[in-house]
């Protein structure tokens, strides 16, 4: 394949390689789960104990994640993660039992919170280095991965009953796919490894870390080494907000259908265009979330945004009927799908810790999300449970109100912003999305 001249589109193209990557390998062992259930002989109910582990596993590995970003940087993180995931799915189909199964799913949940992390790092990285909005094309990628992993499923699963041979041909796509990212990802320093050279006072001074300034700085290093610092307050709001947002995610993939079957009283054969309008006008946002960010900045674009999403799925569900719906399916998609990318540029300007203990918080709203809502339904019905749903984006539009967003052009937003978390250590290493 000829190179790309451009340096910024050859880094671009190589990140999103990894985001369409890992699309395409969730897609690649979710779409066989019946087959993989048959060949271990498991029931439904641990066929989502399986699903629960991966999560788990993403979830719990947060301080892991800060540890290996912190040590080994973005980008061999990267390639590390994505040949792990690679060869998962063949793991898994050659799983001898369920307890085996289950260690196999735990740890894709591990790589894949590494991939996670990492990507979003690079992925921010490129927007600050070049100065050029990337992130929601990026994030748009990984959906076009999980389409290209369910079509080749199709055609496997049409052509053989293997496991291992549909499996193998998604292991070799896939590090062929990483052998061609891996060359022109960028060098990745994290922001605590380049504070270093700056002198030992600008690294001891962080206020995370509660470090008092009158401390020897070997001992407040080491200090700062041995324990996991806590979140600033900045950070929750962007953790509360990524859980929130892919709460609102996961519930319009997973209850949108039975809406419009037991609500809205749609025909048989319009019940799954609840997931294809969300899905549909999600992918557009995100393409088009890059230049509605130069254009207005990212914390307009969340707050309005979520804010959108909010005030269309309340209308629908007060309005009823399908038609209704279904527009209100599709704010939720192009209000919420900047969320997410531009949540992660924040968090990557504030270090490893915070962009992974958001990634995790992420990871809890995506799991946990789905069930709370189908409780709210058992309790008082879908409608209730959809309006839960609009509850949600709202505290996502309030929590990201509460961040300080850095924009040319709109330096002055959220100026009420809580200014206690942006501590002295940030003042010295400036992150390039929050001030």
């Amino acid at each position: 394949m000829p190179r790309i001249r451009d340096e910024f589109r050859r880094a671009q193209v190589a990140i999103g390689a990894l985001f369409l990557l890992l699309g395409f390998q969730y897609a690649t062992w979710a779409s066989r789960l019946p087959a993989v259930k048959s060949r271990l002989g498991v029931s439904d109910a641990e066929v989502g104990l399986l699903l629960m582990a991966c999560g788990v596993g993403a979830a719990a590995s947060f301080p892991l994640v800060a540890m290996l970003m912190k040590r080994f940087g973005s980008r061999l993180l990267c390639g590390a993660s994505a040949a792990l995931l690679a060869l998962v799915p063949l793991a898994l189909g050659a799983a001898p039992d369920f307890p085996v199964a289950l260690v196999i799913a735990c740890c894709d949940g591990v790589g894949v919170a590494c991939l996670d992390v990492a990507m979003n790092a690079q992925g921010a990285h490129l927007e600050e280095r070049f100065d050029r909005k990337a992130m929601g094309k990026l994030h748009a990628t990984f959906s076009g991965g999980s389409l290209l992993g369910a079509l080749l499923a199709s055609a496997m699963n049409a052509a053989t009953s293997s496991l291992e041979a549909h499996f193998a041909v998604s292991a070799v796509l896939m590090l062929l796919v990483l052998a061609y990212a891996q060359h022109d990802l960028l060098p990745h320093v994290e922001a605590e490894a380049e504070a270093a050279p700056a002198g030992e006072a600008a690294a001891e001074l962080g206020a995370e870390s509660g470090v008092a300034s009158g401390c020897e700085p070997a001992a407040a290093h080491d200090a700062k080494r041995r324990r996991l610092p806590l979140p600033t307050r900045i950070t929750l709001w962007m953790g509360l907000a990524m859980a929130f947002g892919t709460i609102v995610e996961g519930a319009m993939n997973d209850w949108s259908a039975l809406y419009l079957k037991n609500v809205a009283k749609a025909a048989a054969g319009l019940t799954p265009m609840g997931i294809a309008v969300f899905s549909i006008t999600m992918v557009v946002a995100r393409v088009c979330s890059d230049s509605w960010r130069k254009r207005w900045g990212d914390g307009r674009v969340v707050v309005l945004g979520s804010a959108v999403a909010c005030v269309g799925l309340a209308a629908a569900v007060l309005a009823g009927g399908v038609a209704t719906a279904l527009v209100g399916f599709a704010l939720v998609g192009l209000g919420i799908a900047s969320v997410t990318p531009c949540v992660y540029v924040a968090a990557a300007g504030q270090g490893a810790d915070a962009l992974a203990l958001v990634a995790a918080m992420g990871t809890v709203g995506l799991l946990a999300g789905p069930g709370v809502i189908g409780l709210i339904a058992n309790a008082g019905g879908l409608a209730w449970a959809m309006g839960a749903v609009a509850l949600a984006a709202a505290v996502v539009a309030a929590c990201t109100s509460r961040i300080r967003w850095t924009s040319a052009q709109d330096p002055d937003t959220d100026a009420e912003t809580d200014t206690d978390a942006l501590s002295s250590a940030h003042d010295a290493v400036p992150a390039p999305s929050l001030p």
